[in-house]
Order: C-alpha cells, then structure tokens, then sequence
C-alpha cells in the first residue's frame, strides 16, 4: 500500500490547497497527487470525475506561474473498483513555480519536506532562480513581478525610443518565460537598488553638509544624481584681457562618465548601495563589483571594455546615454588633460572607484603659492583698504573666520589666507584654535 512521502501526497477530495502541493512538487523532484484517498492511505473514490479534473487543470492554468502544464499530467484510474483522479507532476524547468497573487516569494512559493508542503524560504528561491537562469543576474527572474515602469516609459518618451511590450522583449526586460527578469526590475519604479550622495565639509568625512538617497528607476536615478552633483559644480570666473573665462569645479562631461560607469558596471546582485561623495577637493564614485574576471586596471585604462551588465549597457546605448564601449574612462582622462591633477582609478576585488579632483580648488592653491614666491602684497592702497575693511569686521563681529573675509573683501580663499597671515605677523590680528576652528580677533 502507497504511504505519503516527498514524491507521494493523498488527498479525500479536491481543495484549494491542491495548488500549493503542485507547486511543491514541480519545484522539487516532481511527484504524484492522489484524489479520493484518505491520509491512511485507503481508497474513497471521488464522486465527480470529470468536475474534479476540470477544476485541477483550471487550476494549474490560472493559478500557477510561470506556465506548468507542461510538467502536470491529469487522469483518472479505478483503485478498489473506486475511481480516482490521479495528477502527475514533473519537476519544471523555470523554477520556481509560485501562486499567481501571493508574487515570488515564500508565501507564494512552495517546496516539498517529507511528506508535506511549506513555504520555501528566501535563500531557497534564489537558488532555484540561479539554477534554473544561470548565473547572469540581468536575465533572471524579478522577485518582484508587480512591476511598472512611469519613469523609464517617460524618459524613453523623451528621447524618443518606443518602449512597448514588444521592445521589452527585445531589450530582455520579458524573458522567454513571459516574466519580468531582473533588468526590468531595475528600470521599474519599484527598484529598491540605490545611490547614495553626500556633501562634506573640507576634504574629510568628518563634517556632513547634506546627503541624499535615490531609490526608483535607474534612469530617474541617474537624472536626479547628476542635477545633485550639478547643485555643488561650482563655476570660477577669471579675466584673459576683455574676456571672460568660466571654469566648473569638475568638467561635466567627467561627472557625467563617471555616474554613468558607476551605474552600467555595478554589480546589483549584491544589495549595497552606490557611493557618491564630494568634498572640497574631489567627487569619490565607488562603485560594487571590481573587475570583471581576466581584466586588469590597466586594461581598462587602455579602454578595454568587458561588460558585466550587456543587456543594460544595450540599453543605455540605445537612448544614447553611451556612444560607444570602453570610451568612459578615456574621456574622464581627456577632460582633464590640461590639469595639473588628474583623475585616479581604485579597484579591489569588489568595489572600483574614480575619483575627479577639483580643477578650481588647485587653481586656488597655485594662486597662492604664486603669490607667496612673489611676497607680501605690494600695492600700499589695496593693503591699506584692505586692513581697514578686517578692522571693521573685528568691530561688528568680534571674532571672524576666513570665509568672512572672502564674503566682505570678495577676495579668493588664497588670497585670504595670505592677507590674514600677513596681519598676523605684524600683529594686527590674533589667532586662535587650530584646523576648521581658527579664528581670528583685533590685537588691542
């Protein structure tokens, strides 16, 4: 006599839990439904065949996802002159199999234990999605597949590229399976993957000035992370004869291949954000993922271009976000090629990160050392202006710092500290504390 086991279940008559067990048995090592058999194994017939079947194969059809009736077999047979109706089930290959309202996860995703059926736990469904799509974290299966997608249909709109059901197909955001894989989960506005930003005070993470995170579509992310950016690229103007000479902290064209890098390259199967920090000084974007395997820094310098996101690359390409593969770091390099500071790469095994130095801050400090090997201010009248001006802030203020010099004498940040200094050695001016806490007072 048959007993319950992994690949055994009996069943008195058709109920709805019926569809938990077929799933269970299509995501493990398939297995065989009994209706019209009781727990202990003996025979009670079913009363309404064709009715039972019908609702079974019913169903399999409405209820399942992805599509199992491939792997289901439905018939009836005679045990103890009673008949009974006997569901056949294979072990599937799009697993895992999972109840149509309850989504991908372990509510709706059933495996076998023994001789019963239990939510499959977390780590298990993701096995069984690496199993069943290979190891490409694009072309798997979403976890979410109550997906939409306003942000991406609104900026392909705006760069007039049709993004239908169709091109969704052909872009791999519908796999063959008719399900959303986990490149269309990272265009949807559902995509819980993020960027962070932050803004420090000088050239350190001591300070926070501001921070924010960007959750949703890439591509609403990408647009929202270069306006942030955007908001502390300063602009310095200097004078070349008549002409006016406007110079942003960073080149925009670099800012814009490195978000780019750090959002095509990224590695999403692992759930850490990416990092976007600016200072004083510098932008740091670090990316999750190093390398691709078999590539060196080198390579990539010499603009090698290995990608471990094809499909989103693709993608990118498409809405002309990317003009051509492996010219990203190449162009960073060129934005600069008239600096005395250049960018510099980073990698280790699991994180590459760029960093562009500000162009404006080392004008400054050239400014200043060009003035320090060219002495003390020379003109009696501007210094003489000039002290009068520090006096009259030590009068309103009490106490000052040197960006209050900068604001009241519109006067660079070099040129501050050299006037400030000076002051100090011919003892018109005290100083006080030390780094981010000087400050400075009238020497009476």
């Amino acid at each position: 006599m048959l007993t319950e086991n992994k690949t055994t279940e009996f069943k008195r008559e058709y109920v709805d839990d019926i569809k938990k067990t077929i799933i269970a048995f299509a995501n493990s090592d398939g297995g065989t439904l009994y209706i019209g058999v009781n727990d202990d194994g003996t025979v009670c017939g079913v009363d309404n065949v064709d009715d039972t079947m019908l609702r079974v194969t019913n169903a399999v059809r409405d209820a399942v996802r992805p599509d199992i009736t491939l792997f289901v077999e439905c018939r009836n047979e005679l045990a103890d002159e009673k008949e009974i109706v006997i569901v056949t089930v294979q072990r599937g290959t799009a697993r895992p199999y999972y109840l149509q309202g309850k989504g991908i996860r372990p509510e709706g995703v059933y495996v076998r234990q023994g001789a019963s059926t239990v939510p499959a736990t977390e780590a298990a469904i993701l096995n069984m999605i690496k199993e069943t799509s290979g190891d490409s974290y694009e072309t798997a299966r979403s976890l979410n597949q109550q997906l939409t997608f306003e942000k991406a249909d609104a900026f392909f709109r705006k760069r007039k590229v049709e993004f239908g059901k169709s091109q969704m197909r052909t872009l791999h955001l519908i796999g063959e399976d008719n399900m959303y894989t986990n490149l269309a989960f990272l265009l949807s506005d559902q995509c819980t993957h993020m960027i962070k930003l932050a803004v420090f005070q000088g050239s350190r993470k001591s300070v926070f000035k501001d921070r924010r995170e960007l959750t949703g579509s890439l591509l609403e992310q990408l647009d929202e992370a270069f306006a942030y950016i955007d908001r502390y690229n300063r602009t310095r103007a200097e004078f070349s004869g008549l002409d006016r000479v406007d110079t942003r902290d960073y080149p925009p064209e670099a800012v814009r291949e490195a978000l780019l890098n750090a959002v095509v390259h990224r590695d999403y199967s692992f759930s850490g954000a990416g990092l976007i920090s600016i200072f004083d000084d510098r932008i740091e974007f670090v990316t999750i993922g190093g390398l691709v395997k078999g590539i060196t820094l080198d390579d990539v310098k010499l603009g090698v271009s290995v990608l471990r996101n094809q499909h989103l690359a693709n993608i990118f390409y498409r809405l002309r976000l990317i003009e051509a593969y492996g010219t990203g770091i190449l162009k960073i390099n060129e934005c600069y090629e008239d600096d005395m500071v250049k960018p510099v790469i980073q990698t280790t095994d699991n994180a590459f990160k760029i960093t562009l130095p500000n162009r404006n801050f080392v004008t400054e400090d050239q400014e200043f050392q060009h003035m320090e090997r060219n002495s003390r201010i020379t003109i009696p009248e501007k210094k003489e202006k000039r002290i009068r001006a520090v006096l009259e802030l030590c009068r309103n203020k009490g106490s000052f710092v040197r960006a209050d010099v900068e604001s009241a004498l519109g006067i660079s940040q070099a040129t501050a500290i050299l006037l400030l200094r000076e002051l100090v050695e011919d003892g018109v001016l005290i100083k006080r504390g030390k780094g981010k806490n000087i400050r400075y007072s009238e020497n009476k």
